[in-house]
């Protein structure tokens, strides 16, 4: 398994990527990787279910966007997808290269893949990972998810957990490749200074509000902090669980802010006046963000990529679901501000150095170049 430090790459073949949607937030790597594809990048997605509350991207700059027919079926654990128009823009689009997400509820993949081996070109799975099945039937689902793996000539995933799982499932190690999961691009400008005293401390949580993020328990937790400890709350997004949301806050922490859904220069403000970042439930990608702003951070293990950026030297990873975790962790980092202003310097050298757009870019370059038979020019062992 290959953990891809930045590097000066360009991908010398038409790629072409299919996205179940494109968020907004993924506008930026996807303009990133396509001054990197000379020969053209093409985008093929759909758009959402409305209850999902994803804010997707309407077109791209440098990148050519297709829009997909996405077709919902099911809810939660029995959930499937189809993408109408697939064929058509593959043969519309010609890539040399393709790029699925590696999820097998995704019904069009097999499609795309036949598409792709007879013209004898590469496929590569791009996914979080494959968590190992429990239960009666987890040696058949186990079997199910090895040949679905096999289709692909390589793997992408976020995560060195994710990389992980894979090889587990028998997958050739030296064909799986960690992007890390990236929004923002390697700073250029050093971190904010921050106060070395503070009297009270600001907590900001950032992302779309619904009920996976848990930002109820970061109320509650705030709420049951000594009045000493007790941080100037910033909440930032928007989504299904604003409404209930604000008022849990009139009821419990009246103080908190709702400033709603910022995005680019808007959100810079309220990164640099914060002293800590919380993400109680799941996600990441925000994450990267707040560090690469020098901010420490708390956040509930998740999927597995939130060990690959929340270390001891710049945060906290908590119990998911753990209202006591919580409470108990924010307290703590909320009562020594020296160490919080050593842990973001960590977050911020550990985004400039390892997790950010150009790493993200050059995994990508090198997944491709293992595919077409050029491993060794851009390998780097690990």
């Amino acid at each position: 398994m290959r953990t891809d430090p930045l590097a000066s790459v360009s991908i010398p073949v038409r790629l072409g990527i299919v996205q179940r949607v494109l968020p907004v937030y993924r506008v930026p790597f996807f303009e990133a990787l396509a001054e990197a594809c000379p020969a053209g990048l093409g985008i093929f997605a759909g758009q959402p279910r409305p209850e999902e509350a994803i804010r997707t991207a309407k077109s791209l700059e440098k990148a050519r966007l297709f829009p997909a027919q996405n077709r919902h079926y099911f809810q939660h654990k029995l959930y499937l997808c189809a993408q109408f128009g697939m064929v058509d823009w593959l043969d519309d689009w010609q890539p040399n290269v393709l790029i699925l997400e590696a999820n097998p509820r995704y019904l069009s993949t097999p499609s795309a893949v036949r598409w792709m081996q007879r013209r004898q070109r590469p496929v590569i799975g791009w996914g979080l990972g494959a968590p190992p099945a429990s239960g009666a039937f987890s040696s058949l689902h186990k079997a199910a998810r090895r040949r679905f793996l096999q289709q692909f000539d390589a793997l992408l995933t976020y995560s060195q957990a994710g990389a992980a799982q894979y090889a587990a499932l028998g997958y050739p190690e030296q064909r799986i490749f960690i992007a890390p999961n990236a929004v923002t691009p390697r700073p250029t400008t050093a971190p904010p200074l921050r106060p070395a005293n503070r009297s009270r401390l600001t907590v900001l949580f950032s992302g779309r509000l619904q009920a996976r993020k848990r930002v109820d328990a970061l109320l509650q937790a705030c709420a049951r902090l000594p009045a000493g400890l007790q941080p100037r709350l910033v909440i930032i997004g928007d989504g299904p669980e604003r409404p209930a949301l604000q008022t849990l806050a009139q009821n419990i922490y009246p103080t908190a802010e709702f400033p709603g859904a910022l995005y680019g220069e808007d959100l810079l403000p309220f990164l640099e006046q914060a002293d800590l970042f919380v993400l109680p439930g799941t996600g990441g990608l925000a994450v990267q963000q707040a560090m690469g702003a020098a901010l420490p951070v708390i956040v509930a293990e998740a999927d597995g990529t939130q060990a690959d950026l929340v270390r001891p030297d710049n945060g906290w990873l908590i119990p998911p679901a753990d209202q006591a975790a919580l409470t108990t962790t924010l307290a703590e980092a909320l009562s020594n501000l020296p160490r919080l202003r050593r842990m973001g310097i960590a977050s911020y050298d550990r985004i400039s150095d390892e997790i950010n757009l150009e790493a993200m870019v050059a995994a990508f370059a090198r997944a491709v170049a293992c595919v077409l038979g050029g491993t060794d020019a851009y390998s780097t062992g690990g």
